[in-house]
């Protein structure tokens, strides 16, 4: 069956502030693209190979989802940007009409650094596939996410291999200034833009305030649509990350949407919302979905354990989700116990939901400004 979705509507990238939290700089906004309007603050799950593992588009919709993640590294390895391009883009090829984050790469440069040798045009990773070379380069990385067709693309970053070490991170950092320049430059070039595409740069720093504060003035000055804080949750302890944060995005343009990527625990999410974060993805939720962990408003959960074997609760009393509203914990843990695929999928679902409702609470708290009654409960129930 060939799939059809709507031609994208002719709109410009735009982020509308639509409220502020009274006691931080938490905010909710509106951001536009040419395949949708996202609520924010936002959760986006991680379609790695233009799939969100176990859950099908109409199921991601239904439950929340307003923003997807796709990656450019593994999906220039497999099937290749130009297939998904002759496929008709990554909406077609996935069936996803909404909004579409392509990622660089960068991370992989830092998480695959034993496959990788970096110089100063790009990188060159040994394939996971077969171990052949794969180059990035600036430029090649903005032609490859032209060709997948998401709306968002992402620079091509330098991911500092330790966010402590002054030197390593003032190298990275600079290098990608120099590459974003090139990803600019190409993007205009290419006339991303009237392909219906928005370039966002990446902040890098490390821990370091002076760093971190110049990134930023040389990330804007682009005039982009968009930027992202990158370098953090690498190894760096949680104050750190705050740190970071908060010599990063109180300083970004309050009308460009600003985009925390990689973080994935939701007390993370509150510190970073206060500092005026608006948009998120990790792959914590389907992850743990697949290894039978499951979020909950009591807590984290493990459907493995043996004294779920004949509980009926639901999973969540709290969730509306299918997997909460039909199954018991009894039966979870049966099809977990017993190597059943549809364990992680139903978890992966719940997992999701449980995460965009989780925003959806973001939201609602800061327009009324109980944004720390709301921390205390994440808390207690997630530590």
């Amino acid at each position: 069956m060939k799939i059809t979705n709507p031609p994208a509507k002719e709109v410009s990238f735009t982020f509308e502030e639509k409220g502020r939290a009274t006691d931080s700089l938490a905010r909710t906004g509106a951001f536009t693209t040419p395949h949708g309007v996202i609520p924010t603050p936002a959760f986006m799950p991680v379609g790695t190979r233009a799939s969100v593992k176990g859950l099908q588009p109409a199921e991601l919709r239904a439950i929340g989802t307003t923003m997807l993640l796709a990656n450019t590294y593994h999906l220039a390895l497999r099937p290749g940007a130009e297939v998904v391009r002759e496929l008709g883009g990554l909406h077609r090829f996935m069936g996803w009409d909404g909004p579409i984050l392509t990622d660089s790469g960068g991370y992989q440069v830092f998480s695959l650094g034993h496959l990788s040798a970096t110089d100063e045009d790009g990188v060159t990773l040994r394939s996971i596939v077969d171990g052949s070379p794969l180059r990035l380069e600036p430029e090649g990385v903005v032609d490859l996410q032209l060709d997948l067709g998401g709306d968002v693309i992402m620079a091509f970053d330098h991911c500092p291999s330790d966010p402590t070490d002054r030197a390593g991170v003032e190298a990275s950092t600079q290098r990608t200034q120099r590459w974003l320049e090139r990803c600019v430059r190409h993007f205009r070039e290419r006339g991303g833009t009237d392909r219906g595409q928005a370039l966002f740069g990446i902040v890098q720093g490390g821990v370091f305030e002076d760093l971190r504060r110049a990134s930023v003035e040389a990330s804007v000055s682009h005039d982009l649509a968009g930027y992202a804080i990158g370098g953090v949750s690498v190894g760096e302890d949680r104050a750190s990350m705050r740190a970071a944060l908060a010599h990063s995005a109180p300083y970004l343009p309050a009308d460009r949407p600003r985009y925390l990527m990689g973080i994935g625990q939701p007390i993370d999410f509150f510190d970073a919302i206060e500092k005026g974060v608006d948009l998120f993805d990790c792959v914590t939720p389907t992850r743990h979905g697949r290894n039978h962990q499951a979020f909950t408003s009591l807590g984290r959960l493990n459907l493995r354990n043996r004294r779920f074997r004949t509980d009926d609760s639901p999973l969540d009393p709290d969730c509306d989700c299918v997997t909460c509203t039909h199954h018991s914990r009894g039966y979870l843990r049966h099809l977990a116990t017993s190597g059943e695929m549809l364990a992680a999928i139903l978890l992966t679902l719940h997992n999701v939901r449980f995460f965009h409702r989780l925003f959806e609470d973001f939201r609602e708290a800061i327009q009324a400004g109980s944004m720390q009654p709301l921390r205390a409960r994440i808390v207690r129930a997630q530590g």
